[in-house]
């Protein structure tokens, strides 16, 4: 059965390898990452999953994987299976970002095509990297009357819509995890990702935000390119 109103729940899991797995006979390692590998293109029948390497990004994870699913079981038992793996018994997972998707409350005539606000189904558009960050407002942004909250949404908007290579994916995560939204961003340079962030801590709106750290920046691989990654 399907969330209310056509709302899917999303997830990002990073992961990261413990030193004894690299230290196992290479027959083990790749049984390992064969099983993990089976396991996902299996639930990924029903569900959304699309692996990332980390190695080289972050000290703290190797690998993430991005989950999107109907309902919250599925969630739940994607990280059941992976943990019920030879390889999975060798992860801890360092980061977790539990979120829904919901229309935006900002959005007026500003969207174009696959941007955000439009969507209550994950579509990923398929670039080569991904960039994801939990994120938290002040609590004086919420005291703020709706007009000019939405005054500074459409500035912020408008510093978006001048890097269209950049698609963003915000979903809601009030009442379900630490963070108030988790914002993902997909595209194929990072040199314009970064430039988008620059710009965006210009804007007045940046000036109420709490927490937005800390950052993923992975990238898009298969599953079993993604395994090879973490090395033999």
């Amino acid at each position: 059965m399907a969330s209310e109103n056509g709302r899917q729940f999303v997830r990002y899991s990073a992961y990261k390898l413990r030193p004894e797995w690299r230290s196992l006979e290479s027959d083990r390692k790749a049984a390992g990452r064969r099983e993990l590998t089976a396991v996902i293109d299996e639930l990924s029948d029903g569900m959304l999953i699309r692996g990332y390497s980390l190695m080289g990004t972050r000290g703290d994870a190797d690998f993430m994987l991005w989950a999107a699913a109907d309902r919250l079981e599925q969630i739940q038992g994607l990280a059941t299976r992976i943990f019920s793996t030879d390889l999975g018994r060798h992860l801890d997972t360092t980061h977790s970002y539990l979120a829904m998707t919901k229309k935006s409350m900002y959005i007026d005539k500003h969207q174009h095509a696959k941007q955000e606000g439009e969507r209550l189904q994950v579509t990923p558009v398929g670039r080569n990297y991904l960039f994801v960050y939990p994120f938290v407002k002040t609590r004086a942004w919420y005291s703020l009357e709706i007009e000019s909250r939405q005054d500074m949404m459409r500035t912020h908007f408008a510093v978006g819509h001048k890097y269209p290579n950049i698609t963003i994916n915000t979903s809601y995560s009030f009442g379900l995890d630490d963070q108030e939204f988790v914002v993902a961003f997909e595209g194929d340079d990072p040199g314009d990702f970064l430039d988008l962030v620059m710009e965006l801590r210009l804007s007045k709106a940046s000036s109420y935000t709490e927490r937005d750290t800390p950052i993923l920046t992975g990238v898009f691989m298969s599953t079993d390119e993604v395994l090879e990654s973490l090395g033999d």
